[in-house]
């Protein structure tokens, strides 16, 4: 949702939308620069968000921080934004804050995963209980971290402060990794290798996106639900998993003269029922 002219509206906005949840940038996902959250602004989101029976509300770390960055001067910067969106959701009362995990530009994924961890752990060690960090798994795409479970067990194992973090799984990304979902049977055995490699208590949202491209393609490109590789016979077995009904679902589909928020809110209950 966007925040646009001021952050509660964000709420306004998913209430239009008949959202049950709802994912935000606390700013401007594109810039470095952000104003500081006002006193005000603060009290009138958590009084929205208290009576508006939607929960929870998630976080979603900006576009430029590259936590896994082998640049000094660039992992500094992402770890310190890291900080300062955990203190941002602690003061909206948001318990989950999302993020990639980043590049490691080409010096290999044991330097990425270094980098990540380091940043993680420098963050965690700030004050703020209630904020979760869930690491989101990629495509695969070149110099990415976290495509695979294994991949993403690793970093999580190396966190000290464990109960602080867990993961954020999408769709997309993970058929584009190579993660077959279409199936009952297939669903099935992925969960399965998710629970035994990271364990499916560590699992706290779903970002439900189609897919542009193919099964183990590595490319992240999102597409309206039923519309992509996926498919609607896909988007039918995963809605219908017991995993996936009692988690919060996030969309991050397109918006075109095909469909907008309202109809793939639409489609997804409509294959969920």
């Amino acid at each position: 949702m966007s925040i646009a002219d001021s952050i509660d509206l964000s709420i306004d906005r998913a209430k239009e939308r008949t959202c049950d949840t709802f994912q935000i940038f606390t700013r401007n996902p594109r810039g470095w620069r952000f104003k500081k959250l006002q006193s005000d602004d603060i009290q009138t989101f958590r009084k929205k968000i208290s009576v508006s029976g939607i929960y929870p509300v998630v976080a979603h770390m900006p576009y430029l921080p590259n936590l896994a960055s082998p640049s000094r001067s660039m992992h500094k910067r992402s770890a310190k934004t890291l900080v300062s969106e955990i203190e941002r959701c602690q003061m909206l009362g948001i318990s989950y804050l999302v993020t990639h995990l980043g590049s490691h530009m080409g010096k290999g994924t044991e330097i990425g995963h270094k980098q990540i961890v380091e940043a993680l752990n420098a963050a965690l060690g700030e004050p703020a209980a209630n904020v979760m960090i869930l690491l989101e798994n990629t495509a695969g795409t070149r110099n990415s971290n976290g495509s695979s479970f294994e991949e993403i067990a690793q970093i999580l194992d190396r966190v000290q402060l464990q109960e602080r973090v867990g993961v954020c799984l999408d769709t997309s990304h993970a058929f584009a990794a190579g993660y077959e979902l279409r199936t009952k049977g297939s669903l099935d055995m992925t969960l399965e290798r998710f629970g035994n490699v990271i364990g499916i208590d560590r699992l706290k949202v779903i970002h439900l996106n189609d897919s542009k491209s193919g099964l183990g393609s590595h490319v992240d490109r999102h597409e309206h639900i039923g519309m992509g590789y996926i498919g609607e016979k896909g988007f039918k077995v995963i809605l219908n998993h017991y995993l996936f009904q009692k988690l919060p679902l996030i969309l991050e589909t397109p918006i075109d003269n095909r469909r907008d928020d309202f109809g793939n809110i639409r489609k997804v209950r409509q294959l969920a029922s």
